[in-house]
């Protein structure tokens, strides 16, 4: 893992050394072991170097012998030896043993369809000299971050938003309409990030910048199949641990230093540990983060899953409401974008523990809710249906109360308002967006907090009719629970849990994550699985239950998921009400509010007095709160830096 940047002047001007510096010492955290920067004539590349394979060979940028082509590159390429065999047998020739130099020969042999042959978690940019072709991409599902800008005469990159406000053409003003995002998906969705005419590349796409125009092509989507087939359950359950144990074995075994993993206590992780010890013969180091508050501790889960594995070199970090508070701002430096929950903070502390535990990689097991049905939305949508066929029931909603048992506020609610809330009517069966519409209408509601000018500046911009244009065409055949999928997937996993809570939070630390369960097969199979089999009744992951029985602890199959929350309002102000750190003072105070415009002060001021008094209660005011503080420090860090 990597940070990478550069840019290109489209008049043909040299770039300048220091500029391209400037801007990759900015990702000095993601590459600690490193810089490279190289200039040639107009195009410019930087790399900042997280050594993880080819410890001696592999700095970047990196260039064919004659010269003429050159790449940064973040990532990790897993079928890097069985593609660097096949491009030997087509006579190319190596000089190192890296992955990142399979890339400039695939790129060779294949042109712009060398992205079809990787298996992994990658960005790049290529420099084509000859064709005076900049190439970019970025992998399939979203696991690594490429950012860009073109203003005027100059096209900028990097793997972060502050590699690429670093280059001094370069402006910096917050997009409103990205923040509106946030306030519907809890992320942005690509192109649109927090700074305006800054742009993401969507996951599965590929950019080219030539003869002064970019092009953004797409090269790999989620296509669910008819999931009506022949195929036993138990077919399935094999081929999914074959790819599984497939999947681990290339992210444990292809690295040049030891690889350990998170813990959480879940199915997911357990799945992958349990894996690493029955199919491989690599000790392995795991690691966990625990709770002063025993609503999100799921320490003694954990400590038994070390236990059953016989896991003999385990360690944890322990987490209090007042931690949460004290690393936020550097939360949000390293997330780059408002956030709706403290949920990341954990996090950053516990990659904090791998690097201090001397690791540079981790397993992880982002992705498997995703792609085979694990999470309570998916559980809610199918309540919801059943009781849309019915809406007069007064026992179908029982169903909903029994699905959030940790939520009171919903307990107390009536049949006609959950009904409402929830849209079971035979009406919204037809909605696109039924799976989502509950959780996006609620955090829409922030929407209150803006002032009258953003609002007028947004003049009624609305983020899901902006979604609705990106879906595929083949999205309105596709059964409701795959439709869930497929949103899930490509909005909150690539925008939020792979960046603030994944990537960004373990790059902090310069610690690599790799997910399992996000190999591209895996989730092409997992497409093609008819959602009878991923979620039986309302038991999740019904299949990767059944492909891993022998593997897991038998508690796992039956306990019930655990979704992963920290505490919120909390972290920022003490039993007696008053804050924890000055910047929570500083940043809300009507002043500040005043000073970036983007919120209504009296709002928040009312929202801040709940705080204090121990009165917000639900996501709703505890979203909102965490969300004007981020977006707050955001402005500070980010925006604010070129006052």
């Amino acid at each position: 893992m990597c940070g990478i940047a550069g840019y290109v002047n489209l008049d043909g001007r040299p770039v300048d050394p220091v500029v391209l510096d400037t801007m990759i010492r900015t990702l000095g955290h993601r590459g600690p072991d490193g810089y490279g920067v190289q200039t040639l004539q107009e195009a410019g590349l930087a790399h900042a170097r997280l050594s993880i394979i080819d410890l001696s060979g592999g700095a970047q940028p990196m260039s064919t012998e004659s010269g003429a082509i050159w790449v940064t590159f973040n990532g990790e390429i897993y079928n890097y030896i069985e593609l660097r065999q096949i491009l030997l047998d087509r006579g190319h020739r190596f000089a190192t043993q890296s992955d990142t130099e399979v890339i400039l020969r695939a790129y060779l042999e294949y042109g712009a369809e060398c992205v079809n042959h990787f298996n992994g978690q990658f960005a790049f940019a290529i420099w084509d000299g000859p064709r005076r072709r900049l190439f970019a991409a970025r992998d399939r599902i979203g696991k690594k971050p490429f950012y860009y800008a073109a203003r005027h005469n100059v096209f900028v990159f990097g793997s972060e938003l502050k590699a690429v406000v670093a280059h001094p053409e370069v402006p910096r003003a917050l997009d409103l309409h990205a923040l509106r995002q946030v306030m519907t998906f809890w992320c942005m969705v690509p192109p649109r990030t927090i700074v305006e005419g800054v742009q993401e590349l969507p996951p599965g796409c590929t950019l080219t910048l030539e003869n002064a125009r970019v092009r953004v092509s797409r090269y790999w989507q989620l296509q669910y199949a008819d999931c009506n087939g022949a195929r036993s359950e138990a077919d399935y359950a094999e081929e999914l641990r074959a790819l599984l144990v497939d999947s681990v074995r290339l992210r444990m075994l292809r690295s040049d230093v030891p690889v350990g993993a998170y813990l959480s206590g879940g199915l997911d992780s357990t799945t992958i540990a349990a894996t690493v010890r029955r199919f491989t013969d690599v000790p392995l180091r795991t690691f966990s983060v625990t709770f002063t508050d025993k609503e999100f501790d799921e320490g003694p889960f954990q400590r038994r899953v070390v236990s059953e594995l016989g896991l003999r070199d385990h360690c944890e970090t322990h987490c209090s409401a007042e931690d949460i508070g004290r690393v936020f701002p550097e939360v949000i430096r390293f997330a780059e974008q408002p956030i709706v929950r403290t949920a990341p903070a954990p996090l950053l502390l516990l990659s904090r523990l791998v690097r201090e535990q001397g690791y540079k990689v981790v397993l992880t097991g982002e992705g498997s809710d995703e792609v085979l049905g694990g999470y309570d939305i998916f559980k809610e949508a199918k309540v919801r249906r059943f009781w849309a066929q019915r809406p007069e029931s007064r026992l179908r909603p029982l169903l909903l109360k029994r699905l959030y048992p940790y939520l009171p506020r919903l307990q107390s609610q009536s049949p006609a308002y959950l009904r409402a809330f929830f849209h079971a009517d035979p009406a919204s069966l037809d909605d696109p967006f039924f799976s989502h519409r509950p959780r996006w209408e609620m955090t829409s509601r922030m929407e209150l907090f803006l002032s009258g000018d953003a609002r007028r500046t947004l003049n009624g911009y609305q983020p899901i009719d902006e979604l609705a244009d990106t879906l595929p065409d083949a999205y309105a055949r596709w059964p409701p629970f795959c439709q869930a999928q497929y949103l899930e997937t490509t909005v909150l996993l690539a925008g939020y849990i792979l960046s603030s809570q994944g990537d960004r939070m373990q790059m902090a630390n310069s610690v690599e994550g790799r997910c399992p369960f996000l190999d591209y097969r895996i989730a092409e199979f997992a497409a093609r699985v008819p959602p009878r089999l991923k979620m039986k009744a309302l038991n999740e992951k019904s299949l990767l239950k059944k492909a891993v029985a022998d593997l897991i602890p038998p508690f796992l199959a039956d306990r019930p998921k655990q979704p992963y929350r920290s505490t919120d309002v909390p972290s920022f102000y003490d039993e007696s009400g008053r804050a924890r750190f000055e910047y929570v003072d500083e940043l809300l105070s009507t002043r500040a509010l005043a000073c970036t415009g983007i919120f209504d002060p009296d709002a928040v001021g009312r929202l801040v007095a709940k705080a204090r008094a121990g009165q917000v209660i639900g996501f709703k005011d505890s979203m909102a709160f965490v969300t004007v503080l981020s977006t707050q420090l955001v402005t500070a860090q980010l925006i604010g830096e070129m006052h």
